[in-house]
Formats: C-alpha cells, structure tokens, sequence
C-alpha cells in the first residue's frame, strides 16, 4: 500500500477492524510515520443481471446505489444505512448457485430494503419498480403497509 502522503509503498498495519463487507485498516508510513486509514471491501459480485427484454447486463454496484439514492432523495436516511443495504444486498449475490439473476429478484431484494429503511423511499422505488400507472397503484400500497404497521 502507497503511502498517501509520501508515495512511499512500505507501511504496516496498526490497526484492522471488520465489518459486514468491509474492511478497515489503519495503516502507518514506514519513512514519514503519518497514518492513514484504508477501506476493503470484495469485489463486486460477478453477476449478471437479466433485464425484462432479456438483455444481459454485468452487475454495477453504482448503477443500483444511484437508484436507491433517488428513491431516498430528501429522506433522513444516511449515506452508511444505505451502503450498509446494498452490502447485504451483494452477500445474498454472491451466495447464488448462478451467476444470472433476473433483475425483478435484485428488484425485490431493494424493495425489502427500503421497507425496511423508509416508508416513502420504499412507495417511491415501488412506483417506478412495480410501474404504478394511477393512484390507485398507490393507494393499494400504502393500503399493504399500513395493515402490516397495525
């Protein structure tokens, strides 16, 4: 590892700490002594993922945060809640038997998520997911959530 504030490459570890998917290192420069910290995480699944007109797209972590971001957009919702989603999201990925999923299983598993996180983010991932075409798309939903809340 290249040290960050003098490119030298011999540093050791100080500190290591784990976490679901990634990997925290505190790491110190062998010539200027100065510590920085690194982040590990695996790579991303080698997944592809089966779009509705069957079109094979490889897995893009930035692509799914992007949407789970815009379904999120102006909720209290943290930057490592959400991270913390899509790296549970990528376990259950990488556990498959195969290597294509169907984007409606990748679909479903943000859904869950965001439930989980967010009321509104969830309607408002569920609505372009599910392709709501009226208020009563919604309505129906919001009529789901609100049984399962009481």
């Amino acid at each position: 590892m290249k040290c960050i504030f003098c490119n030298n490459t011999e540093t050791k570890v100080v500190d290591s700490r784990e976490s679901e998917d990634l990997t925290r290192r505190r790491r110190e420069c062998l010539i200027c002594q100065k510590r920085f910290t690194t982040y590990e995480r695996a790579e991303d699944p080698q997944v592809y993922i089966i779009k509705k007109d069957n079109r094979r797209e490889l897995y893009n972590r930035g692509k799914l945060k992007g949407g789970i971001l815009k379904a999120c957009e102006k909720r209290p919702i943290s930057l490592e809640k959400i991270d913390i989603g899509i790296n549970k999201i990528e376990s259950k990925l990488r556990t498959l038997e195969n290597n294509e999923i169907q984007s409606k299983l990748l679909g479903e598993e943000v859904a869950k998520m965001l439930k989980q996180l967010d009321k509104v983010a969830y309607i408002r991932f569920a609505s372009v997911y599910r392709e709501f075409e009226d208020i009563g798309d919604f309505k129906k939903e919001i009529q789901i959530l609100s049984k399962r809340r009481g």
